[in-house]
């Protein structure tokens, strides 16, 4: 089982926020613009100096803008994140993550090819979703990380995916402790209904309670802001942070590095004064 550990050893602190660099639509999209690579490339070179700018602690590249989203994505998907990823090498000055949306084994295969320390995705369960019926292996998964050579890649576990209803009539905590004992993950990530939507906090409460028994750390997933992030950060052990660092606090807008700057010395303001094993 992991340990909460590992967060200090790959962020350098406890609690680390996590920014979302969101990618263009991408060759293939059905909104990707005939001979936009360049501008694809631009907006992330753009959004990710922001994010480092304004203090994140990490970054997670995702195809955020490739809807609508498919299960199992097509290898010019992975190709042109793995070619975006590439070019930004030079500028990434934080520990970074992918997730290719929602295709847990083409993460894990961008992850290798770019020696991303992290991966997030739905790795597990069977869901009624906008995206049809999602139904997830994690056995297969797992041995196909084994394969690649991919067991240094922490997993982030979405337990509460966005848009989607487990199939069977489960409840949220059956389903994380049989994730925690059956997968093993590095962490959970709990979820509102969508991007930008806020986490409940009493669920938040309750995962936090159970992880906490085997070491494993929390985030909050989604719909964090520099209003409720203290709230957040007293339950869980850090956050993934998206739409709030955007202009106007827009899902569609670039990033806001004043928004991050704000949102992040609310965070050091915590650190310093609230939260329990903040290193000096």
């Amino acid at each position: 089982m992991a340990s909460g550990n590992w967060l200090k050893e790959v962020f350098g602190l406890e609690k680390p926020i996590i920014g979302m660099c969101h990618l263009l639509p991408l060759p293939g999209d059905p909104f990707y613009k005939e001979g936009s690579l360049g501008e694809v490339i631009e907006w992330a070179k753009r959004d990710l100096l922001a994010l480092q700018n304004g203090g994140v602690d990490g970054v997670i590249f995702s195809n955020e803008f490739s809807l609508p989203y498919l299960t199992k994505v097509p290898t010019v998907t992975v190709a042109t994140m793995a070619r975006i990823i590439g070019e930004l090498m030079p500028y990434i000055k934080v520990p970074f993550g992918v997730d290719v949306l929602w295709d847990p084994t083409a993460t894990i295969d961008l992850a290798v090819a770019t020696g991303a320390k992290f991966v997030r995705e739905v790795f597990s369960g069977v869901y009624a979703s906008d995206f049809g019926l999602w139904n997830l292996n994690y056995g297969e998964i797992a041995r196909h990380r084994k394969y690649v050579d991919a067991q240094g890649v922490k997993m982030f576990f979405n337990v509460v995916p966005e848009s989607a209803k487990y199939l069977a009539e489960r409840e949220l905590m059956q389903i994380v402790k049989t994730t925690l004992f059956n997968h093993r993950p590095d962490a959970l990530c709990v979820s509102g209904l969508t991007a930008g939507s806020p986490v409940d906090l009493n669920m938040l409460l309750s995962v936090k309670e159970m992880a906490s028994q085997v070491g494993v750390p929390v985030f909050a997933n989604t719909g964090v802001t520099v209003h409720n992030v203290d709230k957040i950060l007293e339950v869980a052990d850090g956050a993934i942070v998206g739409t709030a660092f955007k202009y106007e606090g827009k899902f569609e807008n670039h990033v806001d590095e004043k928004r991050v700057r704000e949102f992040m010395e609310r965070v050091h303001s915590l650190r310093k004064n609230a939260l329990p094993h903040e290193t000096p």
